[in-house]
């Protein structure tokens, strides 16, 4: 299987340029304080459609032949991939046919049709509006666009990364969400072939840990249920290609519960002033959980942890919310040590 390379990457940025601005990266006083290490947040929040999935679906599009353009093009989303497939298709002159479960946020679901993509809602999971969008592209001739298992897609997301060791060359580590496994796939490529030695570490729903099943049993295995209110990563099975990709460019694989999750998106709204979706929260929550070990001031403890993860028996149920509170923060050193950098990237909606 062929992976995607670093020229892909480095092709797929001038194409998206013009759309896909070059984010911050932001830093964050109290969540370094927090996890004990320098933290950046790499603010995709400011991107076009709130998401960085606008990269992956206009490299996409863009190769579309002047057939494929003509039918037009269809997907399957529970939001930010919509979004971007549907913005897409306006700029590059195409049509786009959106499958939505009927779970999906309704925020989303009008955004999508604002951006000028027809939106049919089916199903109770992203899994039957994939299947329903792969029967519409059979029945009306349009190129079905995946949300993260195609190169073109990969190398799109890719170009997040190549930002990140734009502004950060010196980047200890990047911690990266993991759903259908596009994003990490891309950014794994692009800094494990730009600078080996950084880290690539990535984040799950610990009631949608589908890649660590996965990278156990040595191929992509399909959960029978997911379980987590992370909705932008809940997904039963990474695809074939994106597994691929993580197994080469992937360090380490963590969990967080929908708990964690939710502690971090509050903390990020009150001391970051961002307004953070739960998928796009869960590689702060896995900093401030301690499952990525941080590394020390003096360097003394590397950050991630090179093991292959059991599996879970069982997807894990969400855990109530609000049964534990937001704990006492710490005054943060007008100067802090400065340990290495870690990058958290992930989709982030817009700032309100």
């Amino acid at each position: 299987m062929t992976l995607v390379s670093l020229g892909d990457i480095e092709a797929a940025r001038e194409i998206v340029r013009p759309v896909a601005r070059h984010t911050p990266l932001e830093p964050t006083r109290t969540i370094s304080s927090l996890a004990g290490v320098e933290v950046l947040l790499k603010c995709e929040n400011l991107q076009s459609t709130g998401s960085f999935k606008i990269r992956g679906a206009y490299h996409r599009l863009s190769r579309l032949s002047a057939a494929e353009k003509a039918a037009g093009v269809v997907a399957a989303s529970a939001g930010n991939h919509a979004q971007g497939v549907a913005l897409a298709a306006r700029l590059l002159g195409t049509s786009a046919l959106v499958f939505m479960p009927r779970t999906a946020a309704l925020p989303k679901i009008q955004a999508t049709r604002d951006y000028g993509a027809e939106v049919v809602l089916e199903g109770e999971s992203y899994e039957d509006a994939q299947a329903a969008a792969e029967k519409a592209a059979a029945d009306e001739g349009r190129l079905f666009v995946p949300p993260f298992d195609d190169p073109f897609v990969i190398a799109g997301q890719g170009t997040l990364g190549l930002e990140i060791l734009d502004d950060r060359p010196d980047v200890a580590a990047v911690v990266v969400p993991i759903g259908g496994g596009g994003l990490i796939s891309g950014i794994g490529a692009a800094i494990k072939r730009s600078r080996p030695k950084c880290r690539v570490i990535g984040v799950e729903a610990a009631g949608a840990a589908s890649a660590i099943a996965s990278r156990h049993a040595g191929h992509p295995v399909a959960l029978p249920k997911v379980a987590t209110f992370c909705d932008g990563i809940a997904v039963k099975h990474p695809g074939e290609l994106t597994f691929a990709h993580i197994e080469e460019f992937v360090d380490d694989i963590v969990t967080v519960d929908d708990e964690a999750t939710a502690r971090a998106a509050l903390l990020l709204l009150e001391r970051a002033k961002l307004v953070v979706e739960p998928s796009g929260a869960v590689g702060v929550a896995a900093l401030l959980e301690h499952v990525v070990d941080a590394p020390s001031p003096r360097g003394r403890r590397p950050l991630g942890r090179q093991r292959r993860p059991a599996p879970p028996a069982s997807p894990c149920p969400p855990r109530a919310l609000g049964r534990r509170s937001v704990p006492q923060l710490p005054d943060v050193p007008r100067r802090p040590a400065r340990p290495t950098p870690t990058t958290c990237s992930g989709s982030w909606p817009r700032r309100t």
